[in-house]
């Protein structure tokens, strides 16, 4: 006959518990710093007197309860628990965990596969207890429908100010301008810089020669920076702010979860404002130097070397050659095979040599067909007819690529 000897289980031994706190508020305006030290205050005096109870410290973070992305502090919280050095987590309510459902359950159940409770003080839950989940999805949902009423009150009350012509006065480092009283005022001194960006590209100098003079005469950027970029001089000579216009709405937030904006191409109304604030060129300076760009967007290269203006597409031999344009200096890219690789390089560049156009790179042939398998191809695998049919350009600057398409969308790479 068997012989079975029951082990009865161990007692658990009267550990104290090591305890976290997180909290959250959305900004760093006055009144929310302030709750925030409270609460940072409380949940310290709470923890630590508690006979049974280590202090396992306070984490909190400065960010939207939408999106996980910046909550550094909450994510160093799991890492810890993770890691077995807590065992309790309090904090204030579900929503400033998160406003994401989905997000909160993730939280609930990594840390109950580790026997690790998260208490909620406001709905009195606890997240280890399986049979509180339905409930905690619920509560997670109520707070997630209300961030979304809150995103579509704001976003009814911006497109209000849209239709009267409300422009937003509280840029940052917006090189010529700056806001006092809620008006914007140019700043004479930045004015005059931004001036003769737009001389210096009428008188012919590419983007890349206008960064080294400002650089040269030891013009710092908005930030007060001493290096300039390329893209953003182009972005001062396509603004129409500096001729004391405003176009509203330019982009738009497609979901509130994300946060994520979108250049507007016709997926919203826009509304230009004329004369909404002092202007620093004239609109004839202005509409000069678009049509220059333009001009220079139609520069291509022959087979024979030789550059050219033309109002006409596909006049290559490649289909990249009449689509990937300098943003340096306007010139197209032509094709070469160099140590049996293709690759893709300014014409000026290649005719001038290195000082006439420093600033543009090699292109390699894979990588912006792989690029734009992404961008354009439906399926992602490359073709040529699609490419053909959608894309207008492709302006190439220092460190990235723009695609631009025939419908007016606009992605940019990074190389």
């Amino acid at each position: 006959m068997k012989n079975v000897r029951i082990i009865p289980p161990k007692p658990k031994e009267n550990k104290k518990l090591r305890v976290a706190a997180y909290c959250r508020v959305s900004t760093s305006g006055p009144e929310q710093m302030r709750s925030l030290e409270i609460q940072i205050s409380a949940y310290k005096k709470m923890i630590k007197s508690h006979p049974n109870w280590l202090f396992a410290g306070v984490f909190y973070d400065i960010e939207s309860g939408l999106r996980r992305s910046g909550r550094k502090s909450l994510d160093k919280l799991l890492r810890r628990a993770e890691k077995g050095k807590i065992d309790y987590i309090i904090t204030k309510s579900i929503s400033r965990v998160s406003r994401d459902t989905l997000e909160v359950l993730k939280i609930v159940r990594f840390l109950r596969e580790r026997g690790i409770n998260m208490h909620f003080e406001n709905e009195k839950l606890d997240s280890i207890e399986a049979d509180k989940e339905f409930e905690i999805t619920l509560r997670g949902m109520l707070a997630q429908d209300e961030s979304r009423n809150i995103s579509e009150n704001i976003q009814w009350g911006i497109q209000r100010k849209f239709e009267k012509g409300e422009i937003y006065t509280k840029y940052k480092n917006f090189m010529g301008y700056t806001c006092v009283d809620g008006e914007i005022v140019i700043v004479p001194d930045q004015a005059e810089v931004v001036r003769k960006i737009f001389d210096l590209y009428l008188h012919g100098l590419s983007l890349g020669q206008i960064k080294a003079y400002l650089e040269s005469q030891g013009i710092k950027t908005a930030t007060g920076k001493d290096d300039w970029n390329v893209k953003t001089i182009r972005d001062m000579l396509k603004n129409e702010k500096y001729k004391g216009d405003t176009m509203l709405q330019k982009t738009f937030t497609e979901d509130f979860m994300t946060g994520k904006k979108r250049r507007n191409d016709g997926q919203r109304n826009k509304y230009y404002v004329k004369d909404s604030h002092p202007a620093i060129v004239s609109a004839e300076v202005f509409d000069k130097v678009q049509e220059e760009m333009a001009k220079r967007s139609r520069v291509i290269s022959n087979e024979d070397g030789t550059v050219e203006i033309s109002g006409s597409k596909y006049n290559g031999k490649y289909l990249l050659g009449n689509l990937l344009v300098c943003g340096d200096c306007g010139a197209s890219y032509r094709r070469r095979t160099e140590r049996g690789k293709v690759v893709w390089r300014c014409a000026t560049r290649i005719e001038k040599g290195k000082e006439a156009c420093p600033h543009s790179p090699t292109l390699d042939e894979g990588r912006v067909q792989d690029t734009l398998s992404t961008a354009v191809c439906p399926n992602g695998v490359y073709d040529e007819g699609i490419i053909r049919n959608e894309v207008d350009k492709i302006q190439v600057f220092d460190a990235s690529i723009l695609v631009i398409c025939k419908n007016g969308s606009q992605e940019e790479s990074s190389f």
